[in-house]
C-alpha cells in the first residue's frame, strides 16, 4: 500500500510518499481502508516536532479517518468487515490502509460522505466537549468563536446555535465571515483591524461575551481578557497563531472569569463512554439537520504537501481533506 511518511522532522516538502507493508490489527482493532483522512493543526506541529506527544519515525500524519473496515481482531464484536466507519486515530491517516482501536471508532451515517465523516471526529468532539463540558453554554448566553471559519471555529458556531446560544463569529477576512453567517452566526467581527475588544462591547451592550472560544492564541489572547463578561468562561483550544499567550491574571481576577483548558484528545481516552455518549448526541443532531461538516477544500493523497501547507498558512476555511480512490463521495 501506499503511505505519506515522516521520517524527519521538517516541513511538509520533507514528507515522502512510499509504497509500505500493510498494517496489522490487533485483537482489540480494525484494519480500515482510508477513503478520507482530515487535517487538524497537530499535523502541522507533529512533522515538524513541535506537538506535545510524537510518535516514532518513521509515521504517518492525519489523525482523522473515514473508510471502510476490512477486517477485524479476534476480540472486536462491535465492527464487521464492509462497515463504513470514522473516528480519531492520532496519525496514521495518510495512508490506503490504517490500524485503529475499534473503540475509537464509529459507524458513518449513510446521509454523510467519506469526507464530511473524517472531518467530524476531531473538530466537532473538541467543540462540544468545550461548549456543553468545559463552558456549561445555556441557552441564551453569548458566545464569541475566534477563526470562526476553521475547523473547530465552524463546529462551535453550529454547536453553539444548536445549544441556542447567541453567536458572535470572529475572523480576520469577510470571506471567512461570510462562511461562518451561512454556519448560523448571529453577528460578525473582523478582527483584522485591532478592534476585537471594542466590537464585542458594542455588540454585548457593554458586558463582554459570556464564552469565548479561541482557537487561535497569540496576541489576539489579550483583547479577549478583555472581552469577556463577569463570570465569563474562556476556553482555551489551541494556538494556529504560532504564539503562546502569556495571561495578566489581573484581569481574570478583576472580572472573575474562568480561563479553561480545552484538551479533547487526554479527555476522549479517560473518559472513553462520556465521549461515546456526546458522540450519540452530535449525531443526532447532524441527523436533525442541525449540524452540516464543512469540507472548505479536498486533495488526492499525492498533494498531502498542499493540504498540510493550506492548513500551516491559514487558509483553511471549513475542514481540509485528502481523499484516497472515490473518498470524495
Amino acid at each position: 500500500m501506499k503511505a505519506v511518511l515522516c521520517k524527519a522532522f521538517g516541513p511538509p516538502e520533507s514528507l515522502v510518499l512510499e509504497d509500505v507493508p500493510d498494517p496489522v490489527a490487533g485483537d482489540q482493532d480494525a484494519l480500515i481502508e482510508v477513503k478520507a483522512s482530515a487535517l487538524n493543526f497537530p499535523d502541522v506541529l507533529m512533522i515538524a516536532g513541535k506537538y506535545q506527544s510524537q510518535p516514532s519515525f518513521p509515521f504517518s500524519p492525519g489523525g482523522e479517518i473515514a473508510g471502510t473496515v476490512l477486517s477485524v481482531g479476534a476480540k472486536v464484536t462491535e465492527l464487521a468487515p464492509g462497515d463504513q466507519v470514522f473516528g480519531s486515530t492520532w496519525h496514521g491517516g495518510f495512508a490506503e490502509r490504517t490500524v485503529a482501536p475499534a473503540a475509537r471508532l464509529m459507524r458513518k451515517p449513510s446521509s454523510m460522505s467519506f469526507a464530511e465523516a473524517a472531518g467530524i471526529s476531531t473538530t466537532y468532539g473538541t467543540s462540544y466537549y468545550a461548549l456543553k463540558d468545559r463552558a456549561n453554554l445555556q441557552p441564551g448566553e453569548s458566545l464569541l468563536v475566534l477563526g470562526a471559519a476553521g475547523g473547530v471555529g465552524i463546529a462551535a458556531v453550529q454547536i453553539g446555535k444548536a445549544l441556542g446560544a447567541r453567536v458572535i463569529a470572529a475572523a480576520s477576512t469577510q470571506e471567512k465571515l461570510q462562511v461562518a453567517a451561512e454556519a448560523g452566526a448571529d453577528e460578525l467581527i473582523d478582527y483584522s483591524d485591532g478592534q476585537l475588544k471594542d466590537k464585542v462591547k458594542a455588540l454585548t451592550g457593554g458586558k463582554g461575551a459570556d464564552v469565548i472560544y479561541d482557537p487561535v492564541g497569540g496576541a489576539l489572547f489579550d483583547q479577549v481578557l478583555r472581552s469577556i463578561n463577569w463570570y465569563g468562561r474562556i476556553l482555551v483550544i489551541g494556538f494556529t497563531a504560532g504564539e503562546i499567550p502569556k495571561a495578566p491574571i489581573n484581569l481574570i481576577l478583576l472580572k472573575s472569569c474562568q480561563v479553561v483548558g480545552v484538551f479533547y484528545g487526554a479527555w476522549s481516552a479517560r473518559a472513553p463512554q462520556e465521549s461515546a455518549a456526546n458522540f450519540r448526541e452530535l449525531l443526532s443532531l447532524f441527523e436533525a439537520g442541525k449540524l452540516k461538516p464543512l469540507v472548505g477544500r479536498s486533495y488526492p493523497l499525492e498533494r498531502y504537501a498542499d493540504a498540510l501547507n493550506d492548513l500551516s498558512e491559514r487558509r483553511a476555511i471549513g475542514k481540509i481533506v485528502v481523499t484516497i480512490g472515490d473518498g470524495a463521495s
